[in-house]
């Protein structure tokens, strides 16, 4: 059994122009087993720092444009506090995943002494729609590469995910855009950390995915993910 128990837990969500959606997250987090929520408003042009404050969350600015940009400034906030968190929890502002599972990842973390968790779509249900064709074929070709590549099975590249802080310190997390979750789980499979994975539920999300909802920000995504892949190996 994990002697870190109950473990401090803080949650970081990147947020772009999800003024419709972030409350929501932040709303169902539950709050008795989270220490802090922090939004990082990735220069948004909405009203995500209100909606977010109005939840109740700590709001950061991050205007350089970029998702890991911005789960790097909630690190960099999370290690200038006094008594830094046990648990680090990354989530999406768009509602598409299901705050209030965040117990199922953390527990699995610590009854396993894990090191990382992944919440899993594929294992879990999804909602129609929830997911594009490209997005399921993507997270297919990813995890099937990263096995024959790395010898690590995962079957999600999900961004919803528990990380035990000291092992996210050393990761030492690079990438700025669209590489952060296959960064995070191909340098778990690299260091040896012990990783697991959850069945996750997902709906669609609301408003318009700035990745998966363009041709553009598709290719981009895809592009980066194999590039990582290979480039790490």
């Amino acid at each position: 059994m994990d002697t870190l128990y109950p473990p401090i837990i803080d949650v970081i969500i990147p947020a772009f122009n999800e003024e419709n959606a972030v409350g929501n997250v932040v709303k169902d987090l539950p709050r008795s087993r989270v220490r802090e929520v922090v939004v990082v408003d990735n220069n948004s042009r909405d009203d995500t720092r209100r909606a977010a404050e109005e939840a109740g969350a700590t709001v950061l600015d991050e205007p350089r444009q970029g998702y890991g940009y911005a789960c790097l400034k909630g690190i960099e906030y999370l290690r200038n506090k006094p008594t830094p968190p046990d648990v680090v929890v990354f989530i999406d502002a768009d509602y598409s995943d299901h705050p209030e599972e965040l117990p199922l990842l953390v527990d699995y973390l610590t009854t396993n002494n894990l090191d990382m968790v992944i919440g899993s779509r594929a294992l879990g249900k999804r909602e129609p729609g929830s997911m594009t064709p490209q997005q399921v074929f993507g997270n297919w070709l990813a995890t099937t590469l990263i096995s024959r590549l790395y010898g690590v099975h995962y079957t999600d590249l999900g961004p919803f995910r528990a990380v035990r802080y000291t092992g996210l310190l050393e990761m030492d997390m690079q990438d700025t855009t669209y590489g952060w979750t296959v960064e995070m789980q191909l340098k778990a499979a690299k260091m040896g950390f012990r990783t697991g994975e959850v069945p996750v539920t997902y709906r669609r999300r609301i408003g318009h995915s700035k990745i998966s909802g363009t041709v553009k920000g598709t290719l981009l995504a895809g592009y980066k993910i194999l590039s990582w892949i290979f480039k790490y190996r």
